[in-house]
């Protein structure tokens, strides 16, 4: 199909070369192939758990802590609030501040992510910054660190 420019054939030929096209098409074909089905399979999450923890001290005005039960429910600062409630009482504590816009997450370990998750976008849509998850202490194992909250003895 290509025109030759000059006598004797040797001139630029306009032909893609498909070859190579179908090589790599072939390669991600086979990727995906391997690729889909672990992903279809899914992974399990677990929350972290931490070694050297040190003691935070609570001020309620203004270190905020959402915990979220085993059954969803929501404790802010360990007093219990309906779940309905928590973007409306968020927003009337987070619109007043101009710095520090920061809420510390404890949520039970058997607790759905999915859960996590949307208390994370109801803290974010109602004046939330930055969430910090809170862990526990790895069991069987004993912080380094002076004034930790918990010693695990072995």
């Amino acid at each position: 199909m290509g025109m030759s420019a000059g006598g004797g054939g040797r001139g630029i030929k306009a032909e893609p070369n498909v070859v190579p096209m179908i090589d790599i098409m072939l390669v991600l074909l086979i990727i995906f192939m391997i690729v889909t089905p672990a992903l279809a399979a899914g992974f399990q999450a677990t929350a972290p758990e931490g070694v050297n923890l040190k003691q935070h001290p609570e001020d309620e005005e203004k270190d905020q802590v959402l915990g979220i039960d085993a059954t969803g429910r929501y404790y802010l600062n360990k007093r219990p609030i309906r779940n309905e409630d928590l973007g409306s009482i968020i927003k009337g504590i987070y619109d007043k501040r101009t710095t520090d816009k920061i809420i510390y997450l404890k949520a039970d370990k058997e607790l759905q992510y999915e859960k996590v998750i949307d208390a994370m976008d109801v803290v974010a849509k109602n004046g939330v910054r930055v969430v910090g998850a809170i862990s526990d202490q790895r069991a069987g194992t004993e912080s380094t660190v002076e004034g930790d909250i918990i010693k695990n003895p072995n």
